[in-house]
């Protein structure tokens, strides 16, 4: 059975037991349990699990956050234990289910120690004594309150020797599997007799978020109680919006779901937790990303920083240096990129000490790692719904036994967030519907037509090339676009502009068709996507259908000036959120020829009136 012990353990805990006296207790009542094979999975009902018939109750307390359903626990009485009558002192006495593992361990310990003993020469005495030895907050009697152990106590490795020795000679135990938990994610183990006892956390875990403990040990008569100090990481994948929305409650904009235009980066940051590592030799933390193929990773972007206090009053940013950490482009696993730190352990120590005697230091620090990634020309092809999508887990080590020293791995559940992008279709046409090819655009994000948005041609259209991929800041700056094209209607007076944002856009027509004024200003595109009110918490696929990207809310500003009157209109504009198309109409007016000065009347009588003076001057000069 692979044992899954998770990020933080639960450091060995050697409680001697808080008991009230029994009276009339006898040490021969206290029998083990002798089971001649291990007996199935005894699963909670209602956060308890009863064992037998006694009177013995061990509580196991959940982290924060962290529910103890699904996990099993192996459970070894070591020894009896037996409470003096009021309570001034307790007495153990072995479980012969466990005696000949208890022998073997301490005859290496003693002889380790120098003293060179046989498995065969180890009493019951011996046993108990050398224990006792290890513990390095030692107090008398049944009721005293004891501290647990260090998690790199001589004891902690003791335990863990004596719980693969238990294993290797196939002792029996008791198997509990959390099926159900009480309210405040307890459970209680009952009907145990008095004894000291190992719990193992066996727990079976694949490719998913789970946390077990380093052996614990207590004694039980009548009650103990555990908290589980095991712990693993969490992580949280957000996006950058660029748009001020009401809806997204960070004020930098960080969410689940965003929109961009094509070419423009996209922020992606990671955010987790460095949780109790005490107990590992090393720690390894590692990225796993699965983006989009219309989304390609800028890796220069890349930057990892661990923050939390280094006193009380104190914090501290820290910087992970290129060194520290190792990034992989060409992972052969589906992922696109890795990005993985091989002991974390080490950096933490080193940057935010604060250790105990115990040489137990505090892990409570945040990490995050941030990156771009740029919304590439596939993005022709996914307009609209469902979206386009960005997964991370993060990859940790969860075994913090010292024969493992870290080498084994869990994982986080895959974490996913969103974005989109529209496309404007745009219909040329005279106010006679008559589709009219030849006139010429330019698509630009400011009122004075300053700052154009490139676009290149498409098939059947034109995609946006934000400036970000000209090494521009999304819609100023940076080299001018070599392929920047001016749009040009065609015969049927359509053409499509792909990869548009939410925001403000004017769409300005520099050549009128031929015989056909000119506009003169430009339409007034005000471009607003309606998301979910709850943008923190994305589920994977959710994009496809309307309860993400629920709508598209456009209006258009047009100016006209015809039989010198100027015209504004301002109109909501048809659109399909599913497809994540936006309909414009642009219209020129056709034109009146202007007037003439005479009718052919005019010219008969002008005509007439030559030929009459002609006739008079001809007549006037034969007289003469």
């Amino acid at each position: 059975m692979s044992r899954n012990i998770v990020l933080g353990m639960a450091g060995v805990m050697l409680l001697s037991g808080m008991a009230p006296v029994i009276p009339g207790t006898a040490l021969q009542e206290l029998v083990p349990i002798v089971k001649a094979e291990d007996k199935s999975p005894i699963y909670t009902q209602g956060g308890v699990a009863v064992l037998g018939n006694r009177e013995a109750v061990i509580t196991i307390k959940g982290n924060e956050g962290q529910n103890l359903v699904g996990k099993k626990f192996r459970i070894y009485q070591l020894f009896l234990a037996e409470n003096a009558r009021d309570g001034e002192s307790v007495n153990y006495t072995w479980n012969p289910n466990c005696e000949a593992a208890l022998k073997n361990v301490t005859a290496k310990a003693l002889t380790k120690k120098g003293k060179k003993t046989t498995p065969e020469q180890v009493t019951e005495y011996m046993a108990i004594d050398y224990i006792q030895s290890l513990n390095a907050n030692q107090v008398e009697g049944a009721k005293a309150e004891q501290k647990e152990e260090g998690t790199y106590s001589e004891f902690r490795y003791f335990v863990e020797e004596l719980r693969d020795e238990l294993e290797k000679l196939s002792v029996n135990s008791d198997c509990v599997e959390v099926r159900g938990v009480r309210p405040d994610n307890v459970i209680q183990i009952r009907g145990m007799a008095y004894g000291y006892y190992i719990i193992d956390e066996v727990t079976e875990v694949s490719n998913t978020s789970s946390a077990s403990s380093l052996c614990m040990v207590n004694t039980a008569n009548p009650t103990a109680s555990i908290s589980i100090k095991s712990d693993y990481p969490v992580i949280a994948k957000q996006i950058q919006e660029d748009e001020a929305n009401e809806n997204i409650k960070d004020p930098n904009r960080w969410n689940d779901i965003g929109d961009f235009e094509i070419g423009q980066f996209v922020p992606y940051r990671y955010e987790s937790n460095i949780s109790n590592m005490n107990g590992y030799r090393t720690y390894y933390y590692a990225w796993h990303d699965r983006m989009d193929d219309a989304l390609t990773f800028l890796k220069d972007t890349v930057k990892i920083t661990i923050s939390g206090n280094i006193s009380d009053t104190r914090k501290k940013e820290y910087t992970l240096k290129e060194s520290e950490y190792l990034l992989n482009t060409m992972p052969s696993n589906g992922d696109t990129f890795q990005i993985s730190i091989p002991d974390i352990k080490s950096i933490v120590d080193r940057e935010f000490p604060r250790f105990n005697s115990g040489q137990e230091n505090i892990y409570d620090q945040k990490v995050t790692l941030s990156y771009k990634a740029i919304l590439n020309d596939r993005a022709v092809q996914k307009i609209g719904r469902p979206g386009i999508e960005n997964d991370v887990r993060l990859e940790f080590s969860n075994n913090p036994d010292s024969n493992d020293g870290g080498s084994s791995r869990g994982f986080t559940p895959w974490d996913t967030v969103v974005c989109f992008t529209y496309k404007l279709q745009v219909q040329k046409v005279n106010n006679y519907q008559k589709t009219l090819a030849g006139a010429k655009f330019r698509l630009y994000s400011d009122e004075a037509c300053q700052n154009e948005v490139y676009v290149r041609k498409e098939k059947d259209g034109y995609a946006v090339v934000n400036r970000d991929a000209v090494g521009g800041t999304d819609h100023v700056g940076g080299n001018k676009f070599e392929r920047a094209v001016e749009m040009v209607s065609p015969e049927n007076g359509q053409f499509e502009i792909y990869g548009l944002d939410s925001g403000t856009y004017y769409l300005k027509e520099t050549k009128a068709p031929a015989g056909y004024r000119l506009l003169k200003d430009p339409v007034k595109l005000e471009i607003k996507a309606i998301f979910t009110d709850d943008r923190d918490h994305y589920v994977k696929g959710s994009g496809a259908n309307d309860t993400v990207l629920k709508n598209l809310n456009v209006t258009a500003k047009v100016d006209s000036f015809y039989s010198g009157i100027m015209h504004s209109e301002e109109k909501e504009l048809k659109t399909n959120a599913e497809e994540g198309t936006i309909n414009l109409t642009v219209i020129n007016q056709v034109g009146s020829k202007l007037p003439v000065t005479g009718t052919p009347v005019v010219l008969i009588m002008v005509l007439s009136g030559s030929i009459l003076m002609t006739v008079a001057v001809l007549s006037s000069k034969r007289k003469r």
